[in-house]
């Protein structure tokens, strides 16, 4: 399984740059560690709070990271490996050397306004994916500078993915079909539903490490059985919670491959369904269903969200509706576009959502199925193919 490739690098690269002549703009200056991974290939290992970073891309020079010591070995073997795109690496110490001294953490925007000078950008705007106080400090040796929101730019580039980024979501998604099907092999009535997820992921790293031995793999699996499936991400409490005849089970099944994050959440009936949940299960899926239809090129956004909505109160079920229909996702599982309940702007092709309205009785349970979904222009690809209609969810007991 590939990294993506230097191409998809050089292609943003362009992308940034044609944005920054634009808008009269000397660089774009990167600490978020999402962004960092879009513009560098690099999986940042420290917390930016903690261990400021930068990646510094000019208008009219090579591209440079600005990194912590703790990470050099790291960058080695991301070199190495060939997903690191950026050449330049410079490192700060986290505390003064007896030989060799050069920059500390405490002097991290001194390295960053040398650098900003170094290439060639000493007066004019400067973009900014996070106004970090490392960053706004830098001003103090650049004075003629002006810091300005990068972060609209970045946004945009990230909602429609790339043909590398998409087979990569392919790949993800394929694996966590495989972790559903065993995690409904592994519930059964009286097991700790904690302790299921966790052998599921553990099932899924391993069966991740045959197919894509150098690839970098998170997986995450996060379930709620019977009243408490209820709070759709969690209860706050019940690390013992126990799965009961009767119950419905939400499953959350993520996977991150290569940098690229699914989602894949199903709804389990242990045993047979009461009227009311049989009754709320097929609305939840075939709210579902319709609001993936809507996922084409052109259509509007929040169409998405009333499609979906729409079916949920003819049900009589509105009431019972706490979350928008789906969101954005890609290098983060929550990205842009977050606001699909309200905005009326055409759907991109390539752009890639989740899929899953629900539904949440307190005293019984939630309903929800999710799929991550490639907006199409004739129709929309759904990534996810893990089974979902009611005859096929009813967990034998």
């Amino acid at each position: 399984m590939p990294f993506l490739s230097v191409s998809v690098f050089e292609s943003r690269l362009r992308a940034i740059r044609q944005y920054l002549a634009r808008t009269g703009s000397k660089a774009l200056v990167v600490g978020n560690p999402d962004n960092f991974f879009y513009v560098s290939g690099f999986f940042l290992d420290v917390s930016p709070w903690e261990r400021p970073v930068a990646a510094v891309i000019p208008l009219d020079s090579d591209p440079a990271l600005l990194l912590c010591e703790l990470s050099q070995n790291h960058v080695k073997m991301a070199k190495n490996r060939g997903n690191l795109w950026v050449k330049d690496t410079r490192f700060y110490v986290e505390h003064p050397r007896i030989s060799n001294r050069t920059y500390t953490v405490l002097q991290f925007p001194r390295m960053l306004s040398d650098l900003l000078q170094e290439k060639a950008v000493e007066t004019g705007r400067v973009l900014c994916d996070t106004m970090a106080g490392e960053f706004l400090a830098a001003k103090q040796y650049l004075p003629e500078i002006e810091f300005g929101d990068g972060q609209k730019l970045l946004k945009n580039l990230r909602m429609v993915k790339c043909s590398e980024e998409i087979e990569l979501m392919r790949q993800a998604a394929s694996l966590s079909d495989w972790g559903q099907s065993k995690f409904r092999e592994l519930v059964a009535p009286g097991r700790p539903i904690a302790q299921v997820d966790a052998e599921t992921v553990a099932a899924m790293i391993g069966e991740g490490a045959v197919r894509w031995p150098d690839a970098k793999l998170e997986v995450r699996v996060f379930s709620l059985t019977g009243p408490a499936s209820a709070s759709p991400h969690g209860t706050g409490g019940d690390i013992g919670e126990r799965i009961a005849k009767g119950h419905g089970i939400v499953n959350i099944t993520i996977v991150r491959l290569n940098g690229m994050v699914v989602e894949n959440e199903r709804t389990y009936i242990v045993g047979k369904p009461s009227r009311k949940q049989a009754e709320a299960f097929r609305t939840a899926t075939e709210a579902q269903e319709v609001a993936i239809s809507q996922m084409l090129t052109g259509q509007p956004l929040a169409d998405v969200d009333a499609a979906a909505q729409k079916v949920i109160e003819e049900a009589g079920f509105g009431d019972y509706i706490c979350h928008r229909t789906g969101h954005g996702i890609g290098i983060a599982g929550h990205e842009w576009p977050e606001d699909m309940a309200w905005d009326p702007r055409p759907l991109k092709t390539a752009e890639v959502l989740s899929s899953e309205p629900g539904i949440y009785i307190h005293g019984l349970g939630g309903f929800r199925h999710d799929d991550t979904v490639v907006v199409g222009e004739d129709e929309p690809e759904v990534l996810t193919r893990a089974p979902k209609h009611l005859e096929q969810q009813i967990l034998p007991v």
